[in-house]
């Protein structure tokens, strides 16, 4: 009995708020993670020979890539879920459930992205159907700015009616917003401005792993919630 009882204080509420609303830097390590084992995919309108080169020799890359990659939508779940309650508890109600509603779609995109370049893989990079979900994978990263632009915008928006974070901070969101908003409009053939371009495939992920980092540093700073929902 006192076993029981020791164990579920250890593992009681506090454990998992915790966990919660730590979830986004594990979140944002995992992708960080998933990406140096996968490596970067071939550009829109790759030759054939540089898909069968990524595709068939870096198969098992991409497949362990794939499986952290879940990991870490995982966490950006949980996470959207303590940005959730947490807006909840200092009664953000509405924004709450926009952060919920984004944070499924960005779950949503993610996923199906990892499961096309899985697939991908299993043609050894070969045919023209490869090439076309190649392509896809790149429009949909594009399309993706949009319910990532939503998610920031509601955690910033939600954060600063509460008062969690400062004006300063809450204009530094707003301009990271737009940034990724923009993200949305690299349909260029090439250049910085392209799908695969420096904008839409480092700058404005990285941004999104940066403010993930910092969303989760402001709820662990955050007075311990005082719902048992947790």
């Amino acid at each position: 009995m006192t076993a029981v009882t020791a164990s579920a204080t250890a593992y009681g509420r506090p454990f998992w708020e915790r966990m919660w609303r730590s979830a986004g830097l594990q979140s944002a390590g995992l992708f960080v993670i998933a990406y140096f084992v996968c490596g970067s995919l071939p550009q829109m309108g790759a030759s054939p020979e540089t898909l069968v080169s990524v595709y068939a020799q870096g198969r098992t890359g991409i497949f362990v890539g794939a499986a952290v990659g879940g990991l870490a939508v995982l966490n950006l779940a949980w996470f959207a879920a303590a940005i959730s309650a947490a807006l909840a508890d200092a009664g953000q109600d509405g924004w709450g459930a926009a952060v919920t509603a984004a944070g499924a779609s960005v779950a949503a995109m993610l996923l199906l992205l990892m499961t096309i370049a899985a697939a991908v893989v299993h043609t050894r990079g070969e045919g023209a159907l490869a090439s076309g979900l190649n392509d896809l994978i790149w429009s949909g990263l594009v399309v993706s700015s949009f319910p990532r632009a939503m998610l920031i915008m509601a955690t910033s928006f939600g954060f600063w009616r509460a008062g969690l974070i400062s004006n300063a901070l809450f204009a530094v969101a707003v301009a990271v917003v737009v940034f990724v908003l923009a993200g949305g409009t690299t349909w260029s053939d090439a250049g910085v401005w392209s799908p695969g371009g420096i904008v839409s495939a480092t700058i404005s992920p990285v941004i999104c792993l940066v403010w993930l980092a910092a969303a989760s540093a402001v709820l662990l700073g955050r007075v311990p919630s005082a719902s048992s929902g947790w």
